[in-house]
């Protein structure tokens, strides 16, 4: 038994191709398809299809508004957004709206297809191109990162410490406390002592290095 799939797609070109790939495959048959959001929206009222392949951005609306309301009222339907834009934000966007697949538009219309399939089989599992590498991503520290003998240098110049001072407390040499103070303007974009201290708060590097110390 083939799997009801339908387009969501304001371009014409585009909704024609991933027809003739959807047809090709012997498991879907495409029960539909529209170029605007309220029609999409009436057509999965009025047939309702297993899965629908949507884009998101509509003329009439957004179709990652339309895939949380989706997900709400069909629990149980397969759901893959297209896009032009295929970052990170798209993507998490994409994942918290409660899509089962994300696929840029960019990619062979035989991904759009196992993307479909995977949704059919589990709709409340996410899957993504670059969903691997955009969690990595994700989970990076993001801001100036400084080494641990910076965040020490940082500290001491947040105490007021000048070269002389830092280089005694650190028993290092002062022409290394002055290359440290260097590399820690050039990450946080600061041109004096005043500056980095303040980029440094704005940071929470600070505060970091406060909870450490």
């Amino acid at each position: 038994m083939s799997t009801s799939v339908l387009l969501i797609d304001d371009h014409d070109l585009i909704r024609q191709g991933l027809s003739r790939a959807f047809e090709r495959s012997d498991d879907f048959t495409v029960a539909g398809q529209a170029g605007t959001l309220s029609e999409g929206e009436r057509m999965v009222h009025a047939l309702p299809p297993q899965v629908v392949v949507i884009d998101v951005r509509l003329p009439d609306g957004s179709g990652l508004d339309a895939t949380r309301r989706l997900r709400e009222r069909n629990p149980e339907m397969g759901i893959v957004v297209l896009t032009m834009y295929a970052g990170d934000e798209q993507l998490f966007a994409a994942l918290e709206a409660g899509a089962s697949a994300f696929v840029p538009k960019d990619a062979p219309s035989e991904d759009v297809v196992a993307a479909a399939r995977h949704a059919a089989a589990s709709p409340h599992s996410f899957t993504a191109p670059d969903l691997a590498d955009a969690m990595r991503r994700k989970m990076q520290p993001t801001g100036p990162q400084l080494s641990p003998r910076e965040k020490e240098v940082l500290a001491l110049l947040a105490e007021g410490l000048g070269v002389s001072a830092i280089a005694r407390r650190l028993f290092i040499s002062e022409s290394t406390a002055k290359t440290h103070i260097s590399k820690i303007y050039d990450k946080l974009g600061a041109a004096n002592r005043a500056q980095a201290i303040m980029c440094a708060i704005r940071a929470g590097l600070l505060r970091d290095i406060a909870a450490v110390t």
